[in-house]
């Protein structure tokens, strides 16, 4: 599972601090490559080394190529063949190749700009790291590609020579109702890669006890929301059944742009739903961004299983769009 890293960040410290750093990123990938496209690997002048480009097949030769361009100040492409054993060794069926791209911080990858990427992962800000490989240019974008912020998906534009590297924020989950589906689903869209919270004025129901190791408020809703802050990266899911809680925090989601709400309730409960935000003034687009009934229709019966197919619709609605 990939999660947040802090590849960039350290790389950045370790600059400062003066001790160089160089950042390897997969570029791209083919056959049955350890790491996916976009993943990183942070080399200090000094070799310590944060994050990984494979499964450990690769590593010294890479952290080899990375000292020697700190020491040139240049940038360097790698390619490197996995064979069917090293692949073994990682717990992969078979072999596969793999271009790492080589940066030094400040010679070739600006420390402004490095800096600029950092601040942007630390607002929770998308952002995307442009290369033209044969130019040697660099810039961030944060517009204009919005198909790969979507997908989270890193990689090469038509051209074949200019690499994007997508630096989302991490998924996030946020639970109104701290029900028994909110049990099974919670640590299910944590071995997902969401960073769950749940959201319960009621302090029986949103206990440690029933939630062990989870972040819980047990703040209103539509305040909790506000104090979280609703973004592209983040799913709103509503338990509840009651409008009390679930309307306020309803209401601020719609015009957040969060990539998937989702909320408990019969057809009849829906419509009655809709009608409310419609007198609230909502428009019948606005409306249309709530999934409700919730989750994906394959009979689920008992909390464990609703929560999957709650799963399983986040998961489509975020890879294949609404």
């Amino acid at each position: 599972m990939d999660t947040f890293d802090a590849i960039p960040e350290t790389a950045l410290r370790w600059h400062r601090d003066g001790d160089g750093a160089a950042l390897a990123t997969v570029i791209e990938t083919w056959g049955s490559a350890p790491r996916r496209v976009g993943a990183q690997l942070a080399i200090s002048g000094q070799g310590t080394i944060e994050g990984s480009v494979s499964g450990g097949c690769v590593e010294g030769a890479v952290i080899v190529e990375a000292l020697e361009a700190l020491e040139t100040g240049e940038a360097r492409e790698l390619e490197f063949g996995v064979s069917d054993d090293d692949a073994f060794a990682v717990g992969l069926a078979c072999g596969g190749t793999i271009r790492v791209l080589v940066e030094p911080v400040g010679s070739v990858l600006p420390e402004p700009m490095l800096a600029d990427l950092v601040a942007a992962r630390a607002a929770r800000k998308p952002a995307a790291y442009v290369v033209d490989l044969d130019k040697g240019k660099r810039r961030l974008d944060f517009t204009g590609h919005e198909t790969r912020f979507r997908m989270d998906r890193s990689g090469f534009e038509d051209d074949s020579r200019t690499f994007v590297a997508i630096h989302n924020p991490p998924l996030r989950l946020i639970v109104v109702g701290a029900v028994h589906i909110a049990q099974a689903l919670v640590p299910m869209a944590r071995i997902a890669g969401y960073d769950p919270v749940i959201v319960d004025p009621r302090e029986a129901f949103g206990s440690a006890a029933r939630f062990p190791g989870e972040r819980i408020l047990h703040d209103w809703p539509d305040e909790a929301v506000a104090q979280l802050g609703l973004d592209a990266r983040t799913a709103l899911v509503l338990l509840t059944h009651d409008p009390k809680l679930d309307d306020p925090a309803l209401e601020a989601a719609l015009r957040s742009g969060v990539f998937y709400i989702g909320a408990l309730g019969s057809t009849r409960t829906h419509a009655k739903r809709v009608e409310r935000l419609a007198q609230a003034g909502f428009t019948a687009d606005e409306i249309a961004q709530i999934h409700g009934p919730i989750g994906l229709d394959i009979g689920a019966a008992g909390p464990a299983e609703i929560a999957v197919s709650i799963l399983a619709e986040m998961t489509r609605v975020l890879r294949k769009g609404a």
